[in-house]
């Protein structure tokens, strides 16, 4: 042995006996948005709620006002004019004081997820700020990742009926919409989530999204059916016509399938014969050759 070597200690060589460990089988707990309730919820969880519920009163508080166009209703500017005075102060109630200097850079991602105040219109776009904006806090540990189901399920949800009753108050524009080829004209992220929820779901199927009944019997529980049932609340007629991309996807035979779809038209914004592989043509008649309407 070379000089100024030296053997560890007997004892170090032995492994510790391993500290005794229990290992259960991973469960399926998050079946419908009421199972939220089984998890722990943080404050800041709670904090966010509280402020997407400021947002919501503020529009009680900013009746649309009588105007000769029937969208665009300027009443959303000053509400928007609120949030914009306000938007530091509520993400301050979210954000602890050792972090007040990252207030300024949130607050910015959280004014652009509600739409364009000069445009009264809304998209995906603004609801891909508010994820931002929750990146943000995660980024700098105010959500943690056992808040994540709570993230999607309880803020998110809580968002877009926020958003949606913005849309509806004050007749917003869809921004950037490709009308009938388009997924939606104002959301895309829930129904990626939606969609994950519904995976292994014991008996609603794909095709089942465009059967009415089955629709507003489950709509509550799930976050892609609530979308289908605000879409059929604001557009008329068949939905092939109007929802063709959505009544395509319906034919998908599994949900898993339909989700890993839909990742992939987010992020590269696929067609939908290249996303899907269905054959669908776009005929103008809202319906591929390939795809009948599914039955119930």
């Amino acid at each position: 042995m070379a000089e100024g070597e030296r053997q560890p200690p007997p004892d170090s060589l032995e492994e510790a006996p391993p500290a005794t460990q229990n290992f259960i089988i991973p469960k399926k707990e998050i079946h419908t948005v009421p199972d939220m309730g089984k998890w722990k919820r943080s404050q800041a969880i709670e904090k966010l709620v509280a402020l997407l519920n400021t947002l919501d009163r503020w529009i009680d508080e900013t009746p649309p006002v009588d105007q000769p166009s029937r969208f665009g209703n300027k009443a959303y500017r000053t509400w928007y004019a609120k949030l914009d005075e306000e938007a530091e102060n509520l993400v301050a109630t979210v954000v602890p004081t050792h972090l007040a200097a990252a207030v300024p850079e949130v607050a910015v991602y959280l004014k652009e997820s509600v739409g364009n105040s000069t445009r009264i219109d809304y998209g995906t776009g603004h609801e891909a700020a508010f994820a931002a904006f929750l990146c943000c806090l995660c980024k700098i540990g105010v959500l943690r990742v056992d808040d994540q189901i709570a993230i999607v399920f309880k803020v998110f949800n809580r968002y877009l009926e926020v958003m949606r009753k913005l849309q509806k108050t004050y007749r917003m524009e869809p921004a950037g919409s490709q009308g009938v080829w388009g997924l939606d004209d104002f959301q895309f992220l829930p129904f990626i989530w939606g969609s994950s929820q519904l995976i292994d779901h014991p008996y609603l199927e794909p095709r089942h999204f465009v059967d009415e009944k089955a629709v507003n019997e489950n709509h509550k529980d799930y976050m892609f059916l609530e979308c289908i049932l605000f879409i059929t609340e604001m557009k008329t007629g068949p939905f092939a016509e109007h929802s063709n991309q959505l009544w395509n996807i319906s034919a998908v035979p599994s949900w898993s399938k339909v989700n890993q779809g839909l990742i992939r038209m987010y992020k590269a914004e696929a067609s939908p014969s290249d996303t899907w592989g269905l054959g669908i043509s776009r005929l103008g008649h809202g319906q591929s050759e390939k795809h009948q309407p599914p039955q119930p």
